[in-house]
């Protein structure tokens, strides 16, 4: 083996990255601008920022996009691109979590999540409701807002996980208990 030289370099997790265009697209639906670059809280405290792949709006929704960087990591994700779009919902609703194109569907109990839920885990969905009070602490519109999540491709990636021997079917779990990847 050859003798690594350099520190390995950290990289973002799906979570992350999935927080990072949710905030964007909430900001784009509120204001009419999308953050970019856009900056995130980390549940350590952590202040990345990440580089728009792409912004789009239509009626009643916008969506954002981050390239994952997973660092020196050998991520099956890495280079995705992962994709939230956000809509408003009635006053009271909260945020609601749906999977999109290539994000998958817990279908066994035992993980997390019961089944029937996008697999967007409880810590990137915090991320994610915590990016967007960001945005709602600046606005005097509620909180309430639909969060679909997607990676493209994911599908054909998560075939390349243990995804589906866990009962996570159809895509990729969104993963990321402090959002940064620590490669090995």
């Amino acid at each position: 083996m050859d003798r690594q030289d350099r520190p390995l370099r950290r990289g973002w997790t799906t979570g992350a990255c999935a927080a990072a265009a949710a905030k964007s697209a909430c900001a784009a639906l509120i204001s009419g601008e999308f953050l970019d670059p856009v900056e995130i809280t980390l549940p350590r405290g952590e202040r990345p920022a990440f580089a728009l792949a792409l912004a789009q709006r239509a009626a009643g929704q916008a969506t954002a996009a981050i390239i994952k960087d997973a660092g020196d990591d050998p991520d099956v994700t890495h280079g995705a691109l992962i994709l939230a779009t956000v809509r408003r919902l009635p006053s009271g609703s909260g945020v609601v979590f749906r999977a999109g194109e290539g994000v998958g569907t817990v279908t066994r109990p035992g993980l997390p999540l019961p089944p029937g839920e996008p697999a967007i885990n409880p810590a990137p969905r915090r991320m994610i409701r915590d990016a967007i009070a960001e945005i709602g602490a600046s606005a005097p519109e509620t909180n309430d807002f639909e969060v679909e999540i997607g990676v493209r491709g994911g599908e054909a990636l998560a075939a390349k996980t243990l995804n589906p021997r866990l009962g996570i079917v159809c895509g990729l779990s969104i993963l990321g208990t402090t959002g940064v990847v620590i490669p090995f």
